[in-house]
């Protein structure tokens, strides 16, 4: 087991050192031709009404549109479509998006923003077409449903479910992806409450969801009584003390989207501060073990998801942060993602994969579940992590 895991680390370390090699604009190019025909293949899996998830005992597995990863491939599509202008997959992206309006007319928990400002929010972004821009408002107005003013922040998963019933108001660290629609929704519609519970929710987050060296915990509960904090845990990491590394990703990207979206001050200082502790526990390649704590480093899962979020977030910090060393270890560290992420150890070739951009990343380990797969907000992340290095963003 050692051995193989050793000639693994070497591999690796060769396809990097090639892909380092290798012009960023030929990169670019390479990565979206290889998307473009893994999209194309994977819409002829699909029906009207499933969308990809992942592989699960070597077969492609698919998803309805309540799932809360539905958003990610048409997002894909979108992104695509952006870097490549290639009509048929502008095609794809409206056939794919127009199957999930049911989900912006109907709340089913926070990942409404997922799967909405992932497929129509890129949709209205990218064309500006009228008929993408309702779904999002409706979509940002159900989010709120689920905002507590007594706690301060949107409920995360619903406590009826019997892993979740010991807790009466989770709420998750994914969740300030959520936030971004409600900013959106609030500059298209003007409603005032959408900006002011992303701003609540995002504030009670950093107050209570980080700990002293800026890792944060996955999951809090709040008491929906008193607003209080009830516990603090995890779901998919190693331990409730330990830094999972998705959480950590979610943490700096959702931190530094905020700052985006509404310029406060105190948005970027926390990025800022998640991803100087970030850059001190990365590996060389850039790509996290599944959680930084883990008891088998370095022989642990690797999660490719995790490293495209930061690649993504990172450019975008370094765009923003006037700490001039900051921004240069923040563009070095998501350069080498992005070229780690491109190797053929990472990239699939079209054809294999069951039609996912990307092998090697790990959704929840302490529950078995997709270990070492593909994820379709790995392709996502990754695609915006170049379409931003490309200026495109």
């Amino acid at each position: 087991m050692k051995k193989s895991i050793l000639c693994f680390a070497a591999l690796l370390l060769v396809a990097v050192s090639l892909s380092a090699k290798e012009p960023m604009k030929h990169l670019a190019d390479r990565v979206f031709e290889v998307a473009r025909q893994h999209c194309i293949k994977m819409d002829e899996t699909l029906d009207d009404t499933t969308f990809p998830r992942s592989i699960k005992n070597g077969k492609f597995r698919t998803s309805m549109a309540s799932w809360w990863c539905s958003g990610f491939y048409p997002g894909t599509l979108w992104y695509v479509y952006m870097y490549t202008g290639d009509q048929q997959i502008k095609a794809l992206a409206e056939k794919n998006t127009d199957k999930l309006y049911g989900e912006s007319q109907i709340i089913r928990n926070h990942d409404i923003g997922f799967v909405i400002n992932c497929s129509y929010g890129n949709a209205y972004r990218i064309t500006g077409e009228e008929k993408w821009r309702q779904p999002i408002i409706d979509a940002a107005h159900l989010l709120c449903t689920r905002y507590s003013p007594v706690t301060g922040v949107t409920k995360s998963w619903n406590t009826r479910k019997k892993k979740n019933a010991h807790m009466r108001f989770p709420v998750i660290i994914d969740n300030m992806m959520n936030l971004e629609i409600l900013t959106q929704a609030h500059k298209l519609c003007g409603v005032d409450s959408l900006k002011a519970i992303a701003l609540s929710h995002a504030d009670t987050t950093m107050k209570h969801h980080f700990r002293q060296d800026y890792t944060t915990w996955h999951v809090v509960d709040y008491d929906p009584v008193n607003g209080g904090v009830r516990g603090k845990q995890t779901a998919q990491g190693y331990s409730d003390d330990s830094a999972w590394a998705r959480g950590q990703a979610w943490a700096v990207y959702g931190y530094t989207m905020m700052f985006r979206e509404v310029g406060e001050q105190r948005y970027l200082d926390h990025a800022e501060k998640v991803a100087k502790m970030l850059l001190e526990r990365l590996p060389e390649d850039g790509i996290p073990y599944w959680d930084f704590d883990a008891p088998d480093i370095p022989n642990a899962y690797r999660d490719a998801s995790a490293g495209a979020i930061m690649a993504s977030a990172f450019l975008e910090l370094a765009d923003y942060t006037k700490d001039r060393k900051l921004a240069k270890a923040c563009r070095k560290m998501a350069l080498t993602q992005i070229r780690t992420l491109a190797s053929d150890e990472y990239l699939a070739k079209p054809g294999e994969n069951c039609n996912f951009v990307l092998k090697h990343s790990v959704g929840s380990l302490p529950s078995g579940s997709e270990v070492d797969v593909p994820l379709t907000y790995a392709d996502y992340y990754y695609l915006e992590a170049l379409l931003r290095y490309c200026g495109k963003l």
